[in-house]
């Protein structure tokens, strides 16, 4: 025969049930706002009576109420595992637009002060000069326009090369941060796996670890796998930084300069210990493709305008052959010498090498307007009589409207970068379209929905209510049975 007080320890688990069920709506709504905090739910499991019946028990149990002692996070795994892939996505995207978008800024165009600028006013200054070879003003003028355009450009090259050396700066900042996260999860890890073994709740330490994961995700292109007793690995590229309670560091190797680029040690991750190269993603994976690709074409085609310039230039005040090959003989001064070297790599040297020559060193090395060779013709094939007239001059501005000289190279350059920043801009745009998507699914499954809160406390509210009645109800019962049987009829 079972138990006459059974049907309370069933009311007991129905209230204690209700009680618990309370608490984690509670603990929902009170982390609402928690950054990576994953709804909670109760499990409630209906308690089935003994297999075996008592000897001589003559009834049939019903059940000993409701078991709620497991509380579950609602997460989803696949939407975890493609939130961390949209995140390092979109991160890399980010870094190598807004990477583009300072290289644009750095050329300044289009503008009053960009580079296209100051070649068209040295153009329209060597137009005056052949149309006016005396003035002095005109020649003044010119000299002051070719200095600002070498000054500009070694602006610019600095600016480039002072981006490439914060971006390296930036990459050694987020790989100790990177190495701090690691221990953060490994020590998560160990926590967790305690807790488990010990049968003690876990999951704001997962919550916790989940958020650190998902940070890797951004920074380094980071996927988690999940292993026993709750641990994760963190997996980089098929290399593991974070093996249960063990993390691996990261460290960058490869030179420290831009000029050193592409000479086989470039920039990059590495594993501390062992120095494996590692394949990131992420915002490290866009600043080394900024390190190595992005800021290195730049500069490079940046050096190569200033190279022409000075060829085409010299060429045709000192004589010689410009960057299209075309034979030039020079021209002559206000004092009938020889066209000089007008630009140079800033040695000052009588002979340098054009290869010598970038856009940081370029440096106009003629400083007195007499000794501008505007003219064709010199003193010996004028009877020692000083040229006037200005058409070497007017050669100078015939190289603006050379096809492939250097104005048509920097207008390509200028598009080039131009369609390239907006391709990356859209592809940004397009990316955090989806990822918003992903977030969006991911939280519809873990966020803390306020309606659904209340609708499930309204819930437990009126189970413990009822629960509470059927206590009630057993112990009236009771007391029937107890303090009245027998006495009818008294």
């Amino acid at each position: 025969m079972s138990s006459t007080f059974g049907g309370l320890n069933t009311a007991r688990t129905a209230l204690w049930a209700s009680q618990r069920g309370l608490d984690v709506t509670g603990q929902n709504i009170a982390n609402v706002n928690t950054d990576g905090y994953s709804r909670q739910r109760v499990e409630l499991r209906a308690m089935g009576g003994t297999a075996v019946p008592a000897i001589h028990s003559v009834s049939s149990p019903v059940g000993n109420g409701v078991d709620a002692s497991q509380v579950h996070r609602i997460r989803d795994v696949f939407l975890e595992r493609r939130g961390q892939t949209e995140t390092a996505r979109t991160a890399h995207l980010t870094e190598v637009s807004s990477a583009l978008k300072s290289v644009e800024a750095a050329l300044r165009e289009p503008g009053d002060t960009g580079l296209q600028s100051m070649l068209a006013d040295v153009w329209a200054g060597f137009s005056s000069v052949s149309s006016a070879p005396t003035e002095a003003g005109a020649r003044r003028e010119v000299l002051e326009r070719l200095d600002t355009l070498a000054a500009g450009m070694r602006t610019t090259r600095n600016t480039l090369d002072g981006q490439w050396v914060q971006t390296r700066d930036d990459l050694v900042t987020l790989a100790g941060d990177v190495n701090a996260t690691t221990a953060s999860i490994a020590d998560l890890n160990t926590q967790i796996r305690q807790a488990t073994l010990a049968g003690l709740p876990t999951n704001e330490l997962s919550d916790r670890r989940d958020l650190l994961v998902m940070d890797l995700a951004g920074k380094m292109g980071a996927t988690s796998v999940a292993a026993a007793d709750g641990m994760v690995d963190v997996i980089v590229a098929g290399t593991t930084l974070v093996a249960g309670s063990s993390a691996l560091g990261l460290r960058v190797a490869g030179v420290d300069d831009p000029d050193t680029v592409g000479t086989g040690d470039d920039p990059r991750l590495v594993t501390a210990p062992g120095g494996t190269t590692l394949a990131v993603g992420g915002t490290a994976g866009g600043q080394l493709t900024v390190l190595t690709d992005t800021l290195p074409r730049y500069r490079q085609a940046l050096d190569e305008l200033a190279r022409d310039l000075v060829q085409d230039l010299n060429a045709v005040h000192a004589g010689g052959v410009d960057s299209a090959g075309v034979s030039h003989d020079g021209g002559w001064d206000l004092a009938g010498n020889k066209g000089q070297v007008l630009l140079d790599d800033g040695s000052g040297l009588a002979t340098f090498a054009i290869a010598n020559v970038n856009a940081g060193n370029i440096t106009l090395r003629i400083t007195e307007p007499g000794e501008l060779a505007a003219a064709a013709l010199g003193k010996d094939e004028l009877g020692g009589k000083v040229s006037a007239d200005g058409r070497n001059a007017d050669a100078f501005f015939q190289l603006s409207l050379t096809k492939g000289g250097v104005d048509a190279d920097y207008r390509q350059l200028v598009v080039s970068l131009g369609v390239e920043s907006a391709v990356a801009a859209r592809d940004l745009q397009v990316q955090t379209v989806i990822s918003t998507q992903v977030d969006a699914a991911r939280e519809s499954v873990s966020g803390v929905n306020l309606d659904e809160e209340m609708t499930n406390m309204l819930s437990f509210q009126h189970a413990y209510s009822a629960a509470a009645r059927m206590v009630t109800a057993i112990d009236e019962a009771l007391d029937t049975l107890i303090n009245r049987t027998g006495v009818v009829g008294r």
